[in-house]
């Protein structure tokens, strides 16, 4: 069950401001660079909040790939984003496939301050090493 969790946490996002309010467009980018990627989406849940004023606010959502999951949080009226690409490495090394993801959507989200964490999950524990 080895695999690489991606973790971010990004602030003063610049980018258009239809990739944090807007739940078609976000989930559209998301599906497509897992694809790009070459990973493989099974399904997607993407959900859009809204001010009681009835305008889009911030989405979240949720990649299922058949390697593991992209999740993603927007808070528009703050710029900021929550990052969290895991996947497994079981069949293949899918370790590059995540980091493009990661990377792509870093690119569009366009953001001033990231901070992330690379966590190396499932390792076998030293007696089963042995």
């Amino acid at each position: 069950m080895q695999g690489l969790h991606l973790i971010a946490d990004l602030y003063q996002c610049e980018c258009n401001p239809k990739f944090l309010l807007d739940r078609d467009v976000l989930e559209s980018k998301c599906v497509q660079f897992c694809q790009d990627a070459g990973l493989t989406p099974l399904g997607a849940y993407f959900y859009q909040f809204t001010h009681d004023t009835g305008e889009q606010a911030g989405v979240t959502g949720t990649v299922v790939l058949a390697e593991s999951h992209v999740a993603i949080h927007t808070w528009p009226e703050t710029g900021a984003v929550t990052l969290d690409i895991y996947v497994c490495n079981f069949s293949r090394d899918n370790s590059d496939r995540a980091r493009a993801v990661y990377d792509k959507l870093v690119a569009m989200l366009k953001p001033g301050q990231i901070q992330a964490q690379d966590i190396m999950r499932g390792e076998l524990p030293l007696a089963a090493a042995a």
